[in-house]
């Protein structure tokens, strides 16, 4: 029989069991789910611990080690055999080629390096005969995501055990400044995409723009440009995946091109599939605080081409961070002064969320606890709540040491899309051992998330998973060596003989904090309650288990009070709620952006990695607000930060650069910033004057839009659809309409191609002489899945809001009476409702692209939707 079906079956949520099909069971040819969360939890579980066989004692040389004999006789130890009480054959019966496949392309690797003496025979007969304990490490590793202790990152739920075996979330590739090392590093990240991982670049070795290129008498066109050739190869890539492609793209303040790079988000439809981040240096924070100037470098040569003054930078830096929520910062030197293997090379990049340093070839395997299942089992009693509250200190302690263990196996279980990523990989042996589920353990303990007590309880927290981690370390590298790079590393200079360079990172746990049930990473609740659409086009409100948990511990759980709270998403405004619960369940823009540096620097200090982190600002903050963030992360110690201005994205559309042009005349330069509407213009022939205002009857084909003046006067509106927030920009001719711009969620979306491709289409009409009000009337009344507002006010889709968008303005022009519907007090079907307490709530969620609901946030330094999984990291 097999073991599998012994297991206890996994107790997960409908959304968990949502995320699973959708994403990490098996499908046959048709797309048909064949495999069951318990077969696939045990598929993952068996595949990585069947790696303990080529570190049994008996085959496996230490490297410095003699070579010892492989006994004739294989048979298990009795220790072994108390281990678990399983029969031989349940486990052996399970393995699949895959495993097999898996196991043997590990022992290949192991013995070109000398560190297996044995046949693969050999290895066969050990595995049947050391069955009993590599099932107990199984059942071990097992019990660990079943019961949502710990999950590994995505690639290894979706890859383990099968034909790809490609068990890396992130890697880091290097661009030398040569077309041969560019267009290598291209193909080298197709694979990586293919194979699900995300990739890391800087760009900072290029050669700026107009540089000399001595072997074609040319000039180089400059890091950008190539960052949008790395990005249409990642959109082709992505449109056969099983993830999408993300990547990182960094450029050194001190590079000559950095005005440009800062910029390159301004202009929406650029670079969609990067996030991007300005590597800043000490030298660069040194001139700021004095308001002085700093030096800019050709990386080719090495010479000093130009000057800047740091604060206009870094007020760019601040206005663009603010108005799109890009770029965002990582501190460069401090990268490296934590870097454990300087002996080997230095940070130039991170991974596409930005908490993974990885050196070139490097890739990281990820795995996160979940901290709010260690409350109330014993322990130190901790925060101002129920007094039963506490850390079950000693089964957290076993968690680590077993996830460890889980991680290490990976490195050696995962196949790699390239040679140099395997051998980089195996030398420093990084792992990257995280948390989620923080704002539960909060919540459930009474500790106020803006809190001394919650800064304080997070940097014990991860002061024990870090110390317990490397002592995990130090007894693997005790029975399997250090990492092959050790020597001459800074692990070595402070005596820590472990086996992995690094074991701790804070990454974006997106889907799997669903599956295990858990609030994501370090965050506060971005909100209480979310909408789940299902059959027949209902909704399901979804309160948070943890607040209807505590409610009902505390006496105050009604329905009425449940329902209220998936109305609002947030405790504000609502009576009758203990001032001390409310504040266990402060949500994410209840709280001051200084609280959420300060929560991720008390991560950091215990992190030898970073920290994936959103700190997110409320849509009426100021740049000067997201400055205060930016020099705080970097005087708190902070590694790098993230920013996001609710709303920023929608608001793009309707902003122009101009700072950028202003900085560069400083230095003589005479590159502009574009963005905004104008360069959205709907695309159209605009050589031929053509027939306006005629029927369609002895001129069919031959129609053509008017030219398009240079300089038009116009307005802009909001309007509330199903949606989200539409932006209209209706520009006039002696006030006749001519041309449309509209813009709704984020660019790249379908929902926004869709929009921008009606509105070029109404453009086009306008333009050749069609009746304006034949263009809204044909729009008016067009219905979708759902509506937003009531009555006259009703909304039913994207083109009904602009088909009265346009009929509004006709009935404006003829004198007539209009019944205006504030677009941001229009209540809907599937955003959350707010009162005047909390009006920002309903303004926090996007558009989801995968399941199409209005449940997308950004957290953790990346988008995830609340509903279906969908996540961008």
């Amino acid at each position: 029989m097999s073991l599998c079906l012994s297991l206890p079956e996994p107790r997960l949520s409908e959304n968990a069991i949502a995320v699973l099909e959708s994403r990490y069971l098996r499908k046959d040819e048709t797309g048909r789910v064949v495999e069951t969360p318990r077969e696939m939890f045990w598929r993952v579980a068996r595949n990585i611990a069947l790696v303990d066989a080529l570190y049994d004692p008996r085959v496996y040389r230490r490297p410095g080690d003699e070579p010892a004999e492989l006994p004739t006789d294989l048979t298990v130890d009795a220790a072994e055999v108390d281990a678990a009480e399983f029969e031989t054959g349940d486990f052996i019966s399970d393995l699949t080629p895959w495993d097999w496949a898996a196991l043997r392309h590990a022992f290949e690797d192991m013995a070109a390096r000398g560190l297996v003496v044995a046949s693969w025979a050999e290895i066969e007969r050990l595995v049947a005969e050391s069955s009993r304990s590599l099932a107990a490490t199984a059942v071990a590793f097992y019990s660990l995501m079943v019961e949502g202790r710990f999950m590994p990152n995505s690639p290894a739920l979706s890859n383990a055990g099968r034909e790809l075996q490609q068990l890396s979330a992130c890697f880091v590739l290097p661009i030398e400044d040569s077309m041969v090392s560019i267009f290598d590093t291209l193909k080298h990240a197709a694979l990586i995409h293919q194979s699900g991982g995300g990739t890391g670049f800087s760009f900072s070795r290029l050669r700026p723009k107009n540089d000399v290129v001595r072997t074609t008498g040319g000039v180089a066109s400059g890091p950008v440009s190539f960052m949008k050739v790395f990005n249409a190869a990642t959109e082709a890539v992505k449109q056969g995946g099983v993830r999408r492609g993300a990547n990182m793209g960094i450029l050194r303040v001190d590079h000559p091109d950095i005005l440009e790079f800062i910029t390159v988000k301004n202009e929406p439809g650029q670079v969609t599939n990067f996030n991007i981040s300005v590597a800043i240096t000490n030298k660069f924070m040194e001139a700021l605080e004095r308001d002085g100037e700093y030096e800019l470098v050709n990386p080719r040569s090495g010479q000093v081409t130009g000057r800047l003054r740091a604060r206009d930078v870094f007020d760019l830096i601040v206005e663009c961070a603010w108005r799109t929520g890009e770029p965002g910062v990582i501190f460069i030197d401090r990268l490296n002064e934590f870097n454990p293997t300087p002996n080997v090379g230095m940070y130039e990049a991170t991974n596409p969320c930005g908490e993974q340093m990885l050196l070139p070839y490097e890739a990281c395997n990820l795995g996160s606890i979940n901290v709010g299942r260690f409350v109330g089992k014993g322990g130190v009693t901790l925060g101002p709540g129920d007094v039963g509250s506490s850390i079950d200190w000693d089964g957290l302690r076993d968690t680590v040491r077993t996830a460890m263990h889980f991680l290490d196996n990976m490195i050696d279980a995962s196949r790699y899309p390239l040679p140099e990523i395997q051998a980089m990989h195996k030398s420093n042996r990084k792992v990257g051992l995280g948390v989620m589920g923080w704002a539960d353990l909060l919540a459930k303990m009474g500790v106020p998330y803006d809190s001394d007590e919650a800064v304080a309880l997070a940097e014990r927290l991860m002061r024990f998973i870090l110390e317990e981690s490397r002592k995990a370390s130090e007894d693997l590298a005790r029975q399997r060596g250090v990492f092959p790079n050790w020597k001459g590393s800074r692990r070595e200079e402070q005596g820590l003989r472990v086996r992995n360079a690094t074991t701790t990172t804070i990454a974006p746990t997106g889907t799997i904090s669903i599956i295990a049930g858990a609030s994501s990473g370090i965050e506060p609740f971005f909100s209480l309650a979310f909408t789940r659409h299902v059959l027949d086009r209902k909704e399901l409100p979804e309160v948070n288990p943890v607040l209807e948990a505590r409610a009902k511990e505390l006496g105050i759980y009604t329905p009425d009070l449940m329902e209220e709270i998936a109305c609002r998403g947030t405790l504000a405004g609502i009576a009758g709620i203990p001032e001390d619960f409310r504040r266990a369940f402060v949500t994410a823009h209840e709280i001051e952006p200084e609280w959420h540096v300060m929560m991720q620097a008390a991560f950091q200090k215990f992190t030898d990695n970073a920290v994936s982190k959103t700190v997110n600002f409320p849509r009426e903050a100021a740049p000067e607000d997201v400055q205060k963030v930016f020099r705080l992360a970097y005087e708190l110690g902070c590694k790098g930060v993230t920013v996001y201005r609710d709303g920023s994205r929608e608001e793009q559309v309707l902003t122009v650069g101009a700072k950028k042009g202003a900085i560069e005349g400083r230095r003589g330069a005479h590159e502009d910033g574009r963005g905004g509407a104008e360069a959205a213009r709907p695309a159209g022939p605009e050589k031929d004057r053509g027939v306006g205002g005629h029927r369609v009857n002895g001129v069919w084909g031959k129609i053509r839009p008017i030219e398009r003046p240079d300089r038009l006067e116009g307005f802009t509106d909001v309007k509330a659809t199903p949606l989200g927030k539409l932006f209209l920009t209706l520009n006039t001719v002696n006030r006749h309409p001519i041309e449309l711009f509209a813009q709704i969620g984020k660019a790249g979306s379908d929902v926004a191609a869709f929009t921008e491709a009606i509105a070029r289409l109404v453009s086009i009409a306008l333009r050749s002489g069609i009746d304006p009000q034949e263009v809204a009337d044909q729009l008016v009344g067009i219905g979708g899945s759902r509506s937003i507002g009531f009555g006259p006010n009703r909304v039913r889709s994207v083109p009904d809001a602009i088909g009265r968008f346009l009929d509004g303005y006709l009935r404006e022009l003829r004198g007539e009476a209009v019944d205006r519907c504030d677009g941001e007090g229009a209540s809907g079907e599937t955003a959350p409702a707010a009162g005047d307490d909390d009006a920002a709530s309903a303004k926090l969620f996007s558009l989801c692209p995968s399941c199409g609901t209005w449940n997308l946030v950004h957290v953790e330094g990346c988008l995830k939707c609340m509903a279906c999984g969908y996540s961008e990291c």
